[in-house]
């Protein structure tokens, strides 16, 4: 009787567990990011309708002097005012051309060639130029190229305080607790049919992990590219699965990822 009695009860305390680790999510299984990098025509003219008509909120992580910031400057100040965030991407997307397959890297945005605080001013002064935008002092970062290192030297270390997060490119989700913020993960969409970006999700789902999809090209404008019919198709499926998605922008994510983690539930 007494082996029955502890068989129930440790069944019911993994129940319990499952179904708390099912909830961490605002309520939710899992929790979806929407970022779109460097700041060019396509996010403005191709994503952002489909956005705003599934009411969908994104992450546009904004290379301050991009082309397309330079000549629609207006348009990406108007992102804020419609509850989109504004995500710093550095002053002038500088990567390191010492990596393999770089060489399409300019030599005045050689990464490798920076001092860390070289790094930390064209960071903070894109910032200043974001709140010149939004208004804002709360951000989140992303890694250009997800180069984090100048030499052996981390130069977000330096910089935690102007950041509430920084997101990564390395393919992978994780659950609440094992969430990085200042390496966050993702997955990078280069050419990805519906079905690719679909199982994304739905893993986000079975795992109760946090899913970060980094969109570059939106039918057009970089090679990692998504067509405008699954770039569509998927941001539908994300709505459909509302109920089950907790869907925000990377800082009010990662605001809540801090909380949680801070009380350690």
């Amino acid at each position: 009787m007494m082996k029955f009695l502890l068989v129930i009860m440790t069944t019911c305390i993994m129940l319990q567990a499952q179904a708390q680790t099912g909830k961490v999510w605002n309520g939710k299984k899992c929790a979806v990011v929407l970022t779109y990098d460097d700041a060019i025509d396509q996010h403005l003219d191709n994503a952002l309708p489909v956005l705003d008509s599934l009411k969908l909120k994104a992450t546009f992580y904004l290379t301050a002097f991009s082309a397309s910031m330079q000549k629609r400057l207006p348009e990406w100040k108007a992102l804020a005012a419609k509850g989109y965030e504004l995500g710093n991407h550095t002053l002038y997307h500088p990567c390191d051309a010492s990596m393999p397959g770089r060489t399409w890297v300019q030599p005045e945005n050689d990464l490798s060639k920076y001092t860390v605080k070289r790094m930390e001013n064209e960071v903070r002064m894109t910032n200043l130029f974001l709140y010149s935008l939004d208004g804002k002092t709360k951000r989140t970062f992303a890694y250009t190229c997800g180069d984090m290192k100048i030499g052996d030297s981390l130069f977000m270390n330096g910089m935690k305080k102007d950041f509430v997060a920084a997101r990564g490119v390395r393919g992978d989700m994780h659950t609440i607790d094992k969430v990085d913020l200042y390496n966050t993960d993702c997955y990078v969409v280069n050419n990805n049919s519906f079905a690719d970006m679909k199982q994304w999700v739905d893993k986000a789902m079975a795992t109760n992990s946090l899913l970060i999809i980094l969109f570059h090209g939106v039918g057009g404008g970089n090679g990692l590219d998504v067509t405008l019919d699954n770039h569509r198709k998927i941001l539908s499926y994300i709505k459909q699965n509302e109920k089950d998605i907790y869907i925000a922008p990377m800082l009010e994510m990662a605001e809540y990822i801090t909380t949680w983690q801070a009380n350690k539930h």
